[in-house]
């Protein structure tokens, strides 16, 4: 079997084909959401430079910007960051469970010249709207770091429900 090619005849990435097949029956039962908030997306336009009045256009009252705000913790299913340098960088992530009560692991499949650690490896969610916290810290790889962006995933399962988060990296040069 050849690899997909993208619009240039060149071997395709998830940024020319995407995060996989969109499956309608599997979105009515997801068992995971990384549950966006309206002060997600204030804080979002905070981190893009926006003014007071600016925000306060998308608000119903006053809003002031947190001292810090990293993109990177924006809670969205995608993981990116596009310079990843010698230090390592800590991602966090809240879900909410929307399905019945179970135990969810997570599976990885790095990014080449990428190290992933997530913490906690395991949630146990009692309650439908339980909420949990957790960490990918991510660090390159002193040998055979590859140049360009990388590109990987996490799962969260039940065993039933698979919640993919993509992993996309980039290493800058020190």
């Amino acid at each position: 079997m050849e690899p997909m090619l993208d619009a240039s005849y060149l071997k395709a990435t998830p940024f020319a084909y995407g995060a996989g097949n969109v499956q309608p029956n599997h979105a009515m039962d997801p068992g995971l959401i990384y549950d966006l908030t309206i002060y997600d997306y204030l804080n979002f336009l905070c981190a893009h430079h926006y003014n007071k009045s600016q925000i306060n256009l998308f608000s119903d009252k006053p809003y002031a910007c947190p001292k810090s705000f990293s993109l990177a913790d924006f809670n969205y299913p995608s993981i990116a960051v596009p310079n990843l340098s010698a230090d390592s960088v800590t991602i966090t992530r809240i879900v909410t469970n929307v399905g019945s009560p179970g135990t969810y692991r997570v599976r990885v499949k790095a990014p080449a010249g990428v190290w992933v650690t997530i913490k906690p490896r395991r949630m146990k969610f009692k309650v439908i709207g339980e909420k949990k916290k957790f960490k990918v810290i991510l660090k390159p790889k002193v040998e055979g770091k590859p140049r360009g962006y990388v590109f990987g995933e996490l799962v969260w399962s039940d065993g039933k429900h698979h919640v993919r988060s993509p992993l996309v990296m980039k290493h800058t040069e020190n």
